[in-house]
């Protein structure tokens, strides 16, 4: 039996992330959670999709004359992998993406990366409508405080929640590192029901 391929989609773990004019953050061990799924998808010679969100505007922090739109330091894109470059929330819009998914015969997609109400979330949703069953790694995402249009702040973490809780079995399996690891370290991997 063949092991199926599982591609890992890392979104926009880029330098803006890390300006202060975001605020606070949720989840500050996403980072490191996003670097040992990359090691395990490494070693088991998964495909890794690296999805960079890139401007042509002058005054955004991803503007591509700016270092903003550069990776983090830590995501290092080997040879083989893909680097696709976007232009809003989803990394199916302007980009090939489900055209590498199908040759590739993916049926299922691993989702982590920054922010989960933004981008992860909307990739996540078409991810799902488009029938690759996508699997959104809980603690390999993150997001910021954010203001309500009453004017409230509402914490990173319960921003985090309502998002993940909204793909919850709706768009995505929700999972966590330890399982996804556990899951991808598999003599024979299979589909994630």
């Amino acid at each position: 039996m063949q092991t199926p391929v599982i591609p890992l989609l890392i979104i926009d773990v880029q330098q803006a992330f890390h300006d202060p004019s975001w605020g606070s953050r949720n989840n500050p061990q996403c980072e490191e959670n996003i670097a040992r799924l990359i090691e395990a998808w490494e070693a088991q010679n998964q495909p890794i999709i690296y999805v960079q969100h890139v401007t042509q505007v002058p005054t955004s922090l991803f503007y591509f004359k700016k270092d903003g739109h550069l990776f983090q330091d830590f995501i290092q894109p080997r040879e083989q992998d893909v680097i696709l470059t976007k232009q809003v929330n989803s990394a199916f819009i302007g980009t090939d993406l489900q055209e590498r998914l199908e040759s590739l015969g993916a049926t299922q997609i691993v989702i982590t990366g920054l922010i989960t109400n933004h981008c992860v979330e909307t990739t996540a949703r078409m991810a799902g409508n488009l029938g690759f069953n996508p699997i959104v790694v809980s603690d390999a995402t993150a997001t910021f405080d954010r203001q309500s249009i009453s004017g409230t702040w509402i914490p990173a973490a319960v921003i985090h929640d309502v998002s993940i809780a909204s793909l919850n079995e709706e768009f995505a399996s929700i999972q966590t590192t330890e399982t996804m690891l556990q899951f991808i370290q598999q003599k024979e991997v299979q589909p994630f029901s």
